[in-house]
């Protein structure tokens, strides 16, 4: 919001969320009866293709915004021609979560249009004449009237009350160039209007000028935004004017960091006329197409769980990854798009990277096996996600990265004996494997609450079990565990410690440490008010309303972990699963030694390495 909001701010229909789209309804029902009726006296029938254009372009510019805000994403995770290298955080993706409401504005005001005025309706799908005269007044009147109202918008009286809500955004994405009050998208809407109604009154209007037109500005709006320099160079070789007509990414980065320069729409020549062009816009341009490779410090690898899953990583929509991940009923829509994506995904698929973060020195790289859950449960698969797997490791210490942890389902006992396969492989290998383990069961033992005497451990056996109940019985807790893990449980710990492991079959404990494997009707029969603390890769599915669950290991990340703009699958915003967060201290402590080694580091030690560098313990539900 501007720092001063002026009136008719705020965009009508803001209260009422996604339920904004129900606003078309009665338009299109109008658009399904008009062509209902549409047939005449002949038999023939009389198809108004401009009323009936406008939803498919109301979709179309949809999907033109998502793909930018993909592109952009995955472009400026690699870093190489990023502009501005400064954070995003969670406080803009708020702030520019209705980059839709202009598409929504324009949708209805022309159905209002082609309702309402002749002139608009009924247009033919191509005219020479139209194209051409709309192509000239853009580049006169509209390029030219743009230029002096964006410099009056910087006048504090405008600024304060509408403009200085787009300058929030220091760095920009593509959907920044759509992010104004409504009052301000109104005068653009006007603005943007006139070589439309130019055309359509004159008679030379065309469905493919007004669509192509709006697709126009939306894709130069979005290109000087993505933050990330793509115009190649020999382009401004070839055709040295071209400067004076279209504008560059970097050329308008520097009007979000500057502000007082660089004011044009999308043709630079009214800042060369009026001298309002940045200093240092030829200087950063070339810096910016150049590139810089930064090499990552720790990479963290994880996958994609559901099909649905695709839509939560960084690069799908800006709003889903932005919360923790749950079902939403209208995703069904979207299962041709979700099914063509898994696909691609399985057919074409390579490791890519989705996230890229920083904390103090460190570089942190996030990448993805193309791989969702329901695969690696595959034994088919196993080879496959192996090979992948084990390229990211040669990948990231080629790529110059110290350490690799692996997140999810990328490490096991039965898929590569916790990264050890890998070392096995590769003799050489100077990345250090960071499984977690340690990290995690110390997360698990300090959410477990004080004074606790006994706890329930239930789920498959994994080397985290083992470790937790090291941890546990060395604390003198008396572990309760059921017959199918209390033989393998007893074989792995020492002695002394055996005497604190009891058999049980019951489920009298309101702790319950739940690894995987955990079964509904085990649930029904623990007790009220039973807190369930995981201490697996994935939550248990909650079945219980009069108990609490806990999430899964994790931690909440310290304020200098810059650039976190997307929720970690489930978890909470800043939160991070601490099998990622285990890379990072380890990198920051500069521990030579390999997490995947069967000696555990000192739990303890690991967990107060966490909180000096300021990860802090999760606010549980």
């Amino acid at each position: 919001m501007a720092s001063h909001p002026g009136p008719l701010t705020h965009w009508p229909w803001q209260k009422l969320g996604n339920f904004k789209y129900g606003l078309l309804l009665p338009w299109v029902a109008q658009s399904a009866h008009n062509v209902a009726k549409s047939w005449n006296a002949e038999g023939q029938q009389m198809v108004d293709h401009t009323n009936l254009s406008i939803i498919p372009l109301l979709f179309l510019r949809l999907l033109h915004a998502q793909l930018w805000i993909t592109v952009s994403r995955i472009a400026t995770a690699s870093g190489g021609h990023t502009i501005t290298r400064k954070p995003l955080d969670f406080e803009q993706v708020d702030r520019e979560c209705n980059w839709d409401d202009q598409i929504l504005l324009t949708t209805l005001i022309f159905y209002t249009m082609n309702a309402f005025f002749p002139w608009a309706s009924h247009l033919p799908w191509w005219n020479t004449k139209g194209v051409v005269l709309l192509a000239l007044i853009h580049m006169g009147p509209v390029e030219f009237i743009y230029y002096w109202f964006h410099r009056a918008l910087h006048h504090h009286l405008l600024y304060s009350r509408y403009h200085s809500h787009h300058h929030a955004s220091v760095v920009t994405q593509p959907i920044t160039s759509v992010i104004h009050p409504f009052a301000e998208e109104l005068a653009y809407f006007v603005l943007f209007s006139i070589p439309l109604i130019t055309i359509a009154v004159t008679g030379t209007g065309s469905v493919t000028a007004m669509a192509g037109y709006l697709m126009f500005i939306d894709f130069m709006n979005y290109l000087g935004h993505c933050n990330f320099e793509v115009v190649p160079n020999w382009l401004f070789d070839v055709f040295p004017l071209l400067k004076y007509l279209m504008y560059t990414p970097s050329f308008h980065s520097l009007h979000h960091t500057q502000f007082r320069t660089n004011y044009c729409l999308f043709m630079p020549l009214y800042d060369f006329i009026y001298g309002t062009v940045d200093k240092s816009s030829k200087k950063l341009y070339q810096s910016c197409i150049v590139g810089i490779e930064e090499a990552p410090d720790v990479v963290h690898l994880t996958h994609m769980t559901n099909l649905e899953s695709i839509y939560h990583l960084r690069m799908g929509s800006a709003s889903l990854s932005s919360k923790p991940y749950s079902p939403k009923w209208y995703m069904w829509l979207l299962w041709p798009l979700t099914l063509a994506s898994f696909l691609v995904t399985w057919l074409c698929g390579s490791i890519f990277i989705v996230e890229k973060n920083r904390m103090k020195k460190l570089v942190v790289e996030t990448w993805a096996v193309p791989r969702f859950s329901f695969q690696y449960k595959r034994p088919s698969q196993r080879v496959v996600i192996n090979g992948f797997i084990e390229k990211a490791v040669l990948d990231a210490e080629k790529a110059g990265a110290k350490m690799i942890t692996f997140g999810l389902l990328n490490q096991g006992d039965e898929l590569n004996n916790y990264g050890k396969l890998y070392i096995q492989n590769n003799p050489q290998l100077k990345i250090k494997i960071v499984d977690g383990t340690s990290l995690a069961a110390a997360v698990v033992l300090n959410s477990i609450p004080k004074g606790t005497k006994q706890a329930l451990l239930m789920g498959s056996f994994s080397k985290m079990s083992c470790v937790l109940a090291h941890a546990l019985c060395s604390k003198g807790v008396q572990l309760m565990v059921h017959r199918e893990e209390y033989k393998l449980l007893k074989a792995a710990l020492p002695e002394e410690l055996q005497q604190h492991l009891e058999l049980s079959h019951s489920y009298h404990c309101k702790v319950v440490l739940v690894g995987d494997g955990l079964r509904d009707e085990v649930q029904r029969m623990a007790l009220k008010d039973s807190k369930f603390i995981p201490f697996s890769q994935f939550p248990p599915k909650a079945i219980r309303r009069d108990c609490t669950y806990y999430y899964t290991p994790a931690l909440m990340a310290p304020k200098a972990y810059e650039n976190q703009h997307s929720c970690e699958n489930w978890l909470p915003r800043r939160a991070m699963s601490a099998w990622r967060a285990a890379g990072v201290i380890h990198a920051l402590e500069g521990w030579e030694a390999d997490d995947h080694e069967d000696v555990t580091m000192e739990l303890e030690k690991i967990w107060l390495a966490a909180i000096k560098h300021g990860f802090q313990p999760m606010q549980h539900p």
